[in-house]
């Protein structure tokens, strides 16, 4: 963890995880927390976009009793692709075993879009050598991309997977849908007028883990691909309504 980190407005502190500019997290802890959940923004894995995204989530999380890690990483045109952008999500969600040392459960990924690929990536990250020092226990993906052959078969976003596994060998290492059976319940939210990210990644998905013999379900949601990220929408009421169902401490 940085020595850097400083403490921000509303009781949320900037902590990095690495040298680069992208490598770091806002970490907002809640006394007495249900559990933390680690926020992975979306936006196609390009540097355009960023952490900014979760931090509405982020809050509304907070206020509803969850401490929270919007985490930052490594995107496309700014140092990022495969392996770079996995690395830092990996290192991203270990930073919790420095900052809550012992914590246990519940540590709930909530992603969404690209974000979503990185957080049901993320449960089961150890299988393919990347540390974890830090389990998750639950998974919410919020529209996600979570079969790459599908997506660049559609050429998602003008082929943007091609561009984040560039070279990188092994492509199945970076491939939720490949890495099935999951040990981690895998929760997936989708609506079916998504433009952005076709339904038939979740739902594909979902029958694919469930034929493995793993545990995921789907929620359908209105509001096309944002909605999901919307607090007082619908579609994000679902989400929370996904993490009321949860263990909590």
């Amino acid at each position: 963890m940085s020595s850097s980190s400083s403490p921000r407005d509303g009781g949320v502190r900037r902590v990095g995880y690495g040298s680069h500019a992208a490598q770091y997290a806002e970490w907002s802890p809640v006394e007495d927390a249900r559990g933390i959940v680690v926020v992975i923004h979306g936006g196609y894995w390009r540097a355009r976009y960023d952490l900014s995204l979760g931090r509405p989530l982020a809050a509304d999380l907070n206020r509803r009793g969850w401490s929270t890690l919007n985490l930052e990483y490594r995107r496309i045109g700014d140092g990022g692709g495969a392996p770079q952008t996995f690395d830092d999500v990996a290192a991203g969600i270990d930073l919790l075993a420095d900052l809550v040392p012992g914590y246990a459960a519940p540590i709930v990924a909530l992603g969404h879009s690209a974000g979503g690929h990185l957080a049901v990536w993320a449960a089961g990250r150890g299988r393919h050598g990347w540390p974890e020092r830090v389990r998750l226990t639950q998974v919410i993906s919020q529209a996600g991309v979570l079969d790459l052959d599908a997506a660049l078969r559609d050429r998602l976003s003008d082929g943007v997977v091609a561009e984040l596994l560039g070279s990188a060998g092994e492509p199945h290492r970076f491939d939720p849908r490949q890495q099935l059976p999951l040990d981690v319940p895998v929760t997936c939210l989708h609506a079916p007028d998504d433009v952005d990210v076709p339904i038939t990644q979740s739902l594909d998905y979902v029958r694919a883990a469930r034929a493995a013999g793993a545990e995921a379900s789907f929620v359908e949601v209105a509001g096309g691909h944002f909605d999901l990220i919307r607090p007082g929408t619908d579609a994000w009421a679902r989400v929370v309504g996904v993490l009321d169902l949860l263990p909590t401490r």
